[in-house]
């Protein structure tokens, strides 16, 4: 990771936009983990990469967010200026416009069920977007929307180190439902990562999205992993629903959900809010999958 403060985006911008030098730096509250955020005056916001892996972001959302924009209902960041890597900061970044909302938490929506219908309809708008030209998955954006399988071994490995605590047998069954079918359809733009830290909210609707870094075109089940680790039972049967999908494509989509659950379980401190958090998320596809 590299090493982001304060001090360096104001030296960022002095050097290459003196025109906005006059202009605050300060973080925001959640600055995510891919990317680090600033504040720079009251209108734009720096966005930083965090690691190399997350660089190839910058072109993606300077290409393609423009293009995004008009089609979509909800706000969606705009690039308005790019970095230059210096010395001090080897990668790209970019500057964006500020996009007002409050990241969103169970508790300031008005509506679960209406918040499910909210998100469904953001993705079917960027699902009818033309994706021919679009960045395939892969490396790039994590395989987000390509084959599930890649995290096959991965996710194996941590079931076993998770069998004291879960029955290994039945999360390898609802793993292995997910691997059997790989997509067959047009490819479709994907957002990467629909999770509550990119997702905002305004007045209790959703009213933003965020965070394009890992889009891309191809399988949209990757997508659809609130399902499980937001939404109750009724709320994921309405976004699922309206989502419109085939059994196959939503099985692939818990497959994505349950990866990510386990990585975040495992992989962190137990105790901790994230291991927690991917504890809950565990008991709820486990919860949901025996009503199958």
């Amino acid at each position: 990771m590299i090493e982001i403060s304060g001090e360096l985006v104001r030296r960022l911008i002095d050097s290459q936009f003196p025109e906005w030098r006059n202009l605050n730096i300060r973080p925001v509250d959640k600055s995510g983990h891919d990317n680090r955020t600033y504040r720079l005056g009251s209108e734009m916001t720096v966005r930083l990469p965090s690691h190399e892996r997350y660089a190839p972001a910058v072109e993606k959302e300077w290409t393609w967010l423009p293009i995004f924009k008009p089609l979509l209902s909800l706000s969606i960041p705009v690039p308005i200026a790019k970095g230059e890597p210096t010395d001090d900061y080897p990668l790209p970044w970019s500057i964006n416009r500020w996009i007002d909302g409050d990241t969103v938490t169970h508790a300031n929506i008005r509506n679960l069920n209406e918040f499910a219908e909210d998100v469904a309809g953001f993705l079917k708008e960027l699902e009818a977007i033309d994706a021919s030209g679009g960045i395939p998955a892969g490396v790039q954006n994590f395989h987000r929307g390509g084959n599930l399988a890649v995290y096959d071994d991965e996710t194996r490995s941590v079931i076993e180190t998770l069998s004291g605590q879960y029955d290994r047998k039945l999360l390898t069954e609802i793993w292995e439902l997910a691997l059997e079918t790989r997509y067959q359809s047009v490819p479709l733009w994907l957002h990467g990562d629909v999770a509550v830290g990119n997702l905002l909210v305004k007045d209790g609707r959703l009213s933003g999205v965020i965070d394009f870094g890992t889009m891309g075109v191809g399988d949209p089940s990757s997508d659809l992993v609130m399902a499980w680790n937001f939404f109750d039972d009724t709320s994921r049967e309405i976004f699922l629903n309206a989502m419109n999908f085939a059994e196959d494509t939503v099985n692939r989509a818990r497959g994505w959900a349950l990866w990510k659950a386990l990585i975040t379980c495992a992989w962190n401190e137990k105790g901790s809010e994230a291991s927690n958090w991917g504890k809950h998320v565990i008991d709820t596809i486990i919860q949901d999958y025996k009503r199958l």
